[in-house]
């Protein structure tokens, strides 16, 4: 027999079937985003430290970045419309 899955991070933000507004998900990017720059930041402190390692949470960092602003962007009205 399998075991029920474990509620992860996504059912810290409410229920499966609740979708996510704008700002909420601008909110989880954020968060994430400074997660992400405090691993990096806890990383170089190491003398030997995971240089793959470091090179994919960095990519990961600015996706997130490219994200928030593309969200913040359509969030933001058009002020020539």
């Amino acid at each position: 027999m399998s075991e029920p899955p474990e509620q992860g991070a996504d059912a810290a933000s409410g229920a499966a079937n609740e979708a996510m507004t704008p700002a909420m998900r601008l909110l989880d990017l954020q968060a994430k985003h400074r997660a992400l720059d405090h691993k990096i930041a806890e990383l170089h402190g190491y003398p030997y430290q995971n240089q793959i390692l470091l090179q994919r949470l960095k990519k990961e960092k600015l996706r997130l970045k490219e994200a928030i602003e593309r969200l913040k962007d359509d969030m933001i009205p058009d002020l020539n419309a």
